[in-house]
């Protein structure tokens, strides 16, 4: 009785496992990581260009860059294979988080009455080109993910990465922004 007991209870903790390891998501690819990594790197670059736009006044909206990024953007998704509408959908996430950033950073300094007092880079002299440097990368990247973007683990896999990333609460939700258009459904057939 005892044997069948043990055995019993064996056959049960064997299942358990297997249960366990065929529910757990498979690993998330090499490629997500830096992916997630360049995409909040750029998030950081939005605080500085936050500073410039409070010191300068000007709007936080500017239409005509973001249309030359696009552009640009289109561009380069030919020389990375990918199709240039999708990569037009990630760089407009990528503004729109950033401008996320800078509207709750006024908001911030508005609040205070100042700003933070560190220095300021030029917008076009050094922001601008890091951002172009950035978006370079982060079409490599891009192109490396692209095979996993429709893995049903991916939004898991995606909350997994993104929760060791955001350093508050503004930039993790600007960072949702930003990873939103790396997760499709599978186009039913």
């Amino acid at each position: 009785m005892r044997n069948v007991a043990n055995f019993l209870l064996g056959s049960l903790l064997a299942l358990s496992a297997a249960y366990a390891q065929a529910a757990a998501p498979a690993a998330a690819p090499a490629s997500l990581k830096p992916l997630l990594a360049t995409l909040n790197e750029r998030l950081s670059i939005g605080d500085l260009v936050a500073l410039t736009k409070w010191d300068s006044g000007k709007p936080i909206q500017d239409s005509p860059r973001e249309a030359q990024v696009i552009a640009n953007a289109r561009t380069l998704a030919t020389e990375h294979k990918l199709d240039p509408d999708d990569v037009a959908q990630l760089i407009a996430a990528q503004m729109e988080a950033n401008k996320l950033v800078q509207y709750g950073l006024l908001a911030q300094w508005q609040a205070a009455g100042a700003a933070p007092d560190t220095p300021r880079p030029d917008l076009g002299k050094q922001i601008r080109p890091r951002l172009d440097e950035l978006q370079k990368r982060l079409l490599q990247q891009y192109a490396a993910f692209a095979p996993y973007r429709q893995d049903p683990n991916c939004p898991a896999w995606l909350a997994d990465v993104r929760g060791t990333l955001a350093a508050d609460a503004l930039h993790d939700l600007a960072l949702i922004r930003a990873s939103g258009e790396l997760c499709i459904r599978a186009k039913a057939l």
